[in-house]
C-alpha cells in the first residue's frame, strides 16, 4: 500500500497530496531558507511533480538563490504559508517544508547544505551527507 502524506497551510485552504516515499530530504542553513522560516534552518522533502496533486489558491514569490538557481515559492494568499516551492533547476521535482505535514513521524532529513552558515548549535545529529 502507497503512503500518501497531505501538507497544508495553516488555515488549510492549499494544500498538497504526495504519493510514496520522499526521493530526498534536505536540512538548509542558507540566510534564505532562514528567513522564510523564521528558524536556524529550513527542512524539505522532494518528491516527484508529477506525483503531487495541490488543491488551492497560491501567491508565487521567486528568487535566486546563493547557488544561482531561481526558486518559486508558492505560500497561501490567507495564512502565508509556503506549502511548496519549486528548483528551476529541477522541474521535475517538488519542494514541501516537512513542517506542512505536521507529521512528528516523517522520516528524518539525510542532507546537510550551507554548513558554512549553520548555527552552532544546530548541528545535526544524526547520519547525513553534509556539504557547504
Amino acid at each position: 500500500m502507497t503512503v500518501i502524506r497531505k501538507a497544508t497551510c495553516q488555515c488549510g485552504q492549499l494544500s498538497v497530496s504526495c504519493p510514496g516515499e520522499p526521493v530526498r530530504i534536505s536540512m538548509c542553513h542558507c540566510l534564505d531558507c532562514q528567513r522564510r522560516t523564521g528558524s536556524a534552518y529550513g527542512i524539505q522533502a522532494r518528491f516527484p511533480v508529477d506525483t503531487v496533486t495541490i488543491s488551492g489558491d497560491s501567491k508565487v514569490f521567486t528568487r535566486t538563490a546563493d547557488s544561482g538557481n531561481q526558486l518559486t515559492f508558492h505560500f497561501c494568499p490567507v495564512c502565508g504559508s509556503t506549502v511548496h516551492y519549486q528548483i528551476a533547476t529541477r522541474p521535475d521535482l517538488i519542494a514541501i517544508p516537512i513542517g506542512a505535514f505536521a507529521d512528528p513521524a516523517f522520516p528524518p532529513p539525510t542532507v546537510s547544505v550551507y554548513e558554512a552558515r549553520r548555527h552552532p548549535w544546530a548541528k545535526p545529529t544524526i547520519p547525513m551527507d553534509h556539504f557547504d
